[in-house]
């Protein structure tokens, strides 16, 4: 009998085995295709520097015109990209959790709107012209956005429930975009500041900038990690998870504040940088699957590959001018989100 169940027991350990090396394998491979990207990052640009000379200029910086750009320039863009890319796409697979919602992406809970309200707001009524000025405003208007959301829905019948959730987002996402059209269509000058902003791309991006919103992406990043788990009980229904175990308003208080924090310092620091929080959470899962713990880490080294890339691709494509990194992320990640559409309806065929 004991030699029956084992036969039994074997093809399913053999392939809970094959799935853990499995994404083992992908969490190495990705982040090895994201060291690759950073170099590219830091060598990569109108000025071609050879591996050799980005060391050079890191390690022992001698004051040439490598070191210069190296340091001040490339450094400080990539330390953002590294920053940004992880909290959208970790958000992105926050929010499809939440919401139950493939389509799901930043704007859907008004917190992006929020950001670019308190952008607008530094820069119309209190007259601040620099990036590193308006950072907390963005960061304090996508917090305020997310909490106003969350009050919201918690007053519904039914509670902060995923269709409730997307509801009240998406109705103070317009709300706001009025409000900040509104103010922009008032000030030429403000219209001005903002347009640099609203592009979305790590150029113009000091050291500052990583320093100010860092912190509010660490905070996500805990709380991303304390939900993972409760994200896959969510995903087959609030009565399923309570049988489990899981204290499903706990989890989605802490996967929303997650979210919020991880918009909130992603769009204040380089602005509302398109389908990194769409297509990364999809790529990641096609990966690994569907556990939350597995997708959150992959979707978190893919995230900053994939925003360094556009990023470079953006420094090439017209030198020694740059595409900002939010229109070639829009390019690059429209067709992405197609593919891996078309590959689920076939897997699911």
């Amino acid at each position: 009998m004991t030699t029956v169940a084992t036969r039994l027991t074997r093809p399913g350990e053999t392939r809970r085995r094959r799935r853990a090396a499995r994404r083992v394998a992908v969490t190495a491979g990705a982040a090895v295709l994201l060291m690759l990207v950073v170099l590219a990052s830091l060598a990569l640009g109108s000025k071609p520097l050879a591996p050799g000379q980005v060391w050079h200029a890191l390690v022992a910086p001698d004051g040439g015109e490598a070191s210069t750009i190296v340091r001040e320039l490339r450094v400080p863009r990539t330390l953002l990209g590294l920053t940004v890319g992880p909290a959208l796409a970790l958000a992105g697979v926050l929010l499809q959790a939440l919401t139950r919602n493939p389509l799901a992406e930043p704007r859907i809970l008004g917190v992006s709107a929020g950001a670019s309200l308190g952008v607008v707001v530094a820069i119309a009524v209190f007259g601040i012209g620099s990036l590193a000025g308006y950072v907390w405003f963005g960061v304090v208007g996508a917090l305020l956005a997310g909490l106003l959301v969350f009050g919201i829905a918690n007053r519904a019948r039914e509670g902060a429930s995923p269709v409730t959730l997307a509801l009240v987002g998406v109705a103070l996402d317009a709300s706001l975009g009025a409000v900040v059209i509104a103010l922009l269509t008032a000030d030429a000058r403000t219209f001005e500041e903002y347009r640099f902003w609203v592009v979305g791309g790590l150029t113009g991006r000091d050291a500052g900038v990583t320093a100010q919103v860092a912190p509010f992406v660490l905070a996500g990043v805990l709380l991303a990690g304390f939900a993972a788990r409760g994200l896959d009980a969510l995903a087959l229904g609030d009565d399923v998870a309570r049988g489990l175990g899981h204290h499903v308003g706990l989890v989605r208080l802490a996967g929303g504040a997650a979210a919020v924090l991880l918009i909130g310092a992603a769009v204040a620091g380089a602005g509302p940088i398109a389908f990194i929080g769409l297509a990364v959470p999809h790529l990641a899962r096609a990966l690994v699957g569907a556990d939350h713990r597995w997708t959150l880490v992959v979707a978190a080294l893919l995230g900053p590959a994939l925003l360094l890339s556009a990023d470079v691709v953006g420094r090439l494509v017209a030198p020694p001018g740059e595409v900002p990194a939010g229109i070639v992320t829009a390019l690059l990640g429209a067709p992405l989100l197609v593919v891996l559409i078309r590959r689920a309806r076939v897997v699911t065929a």
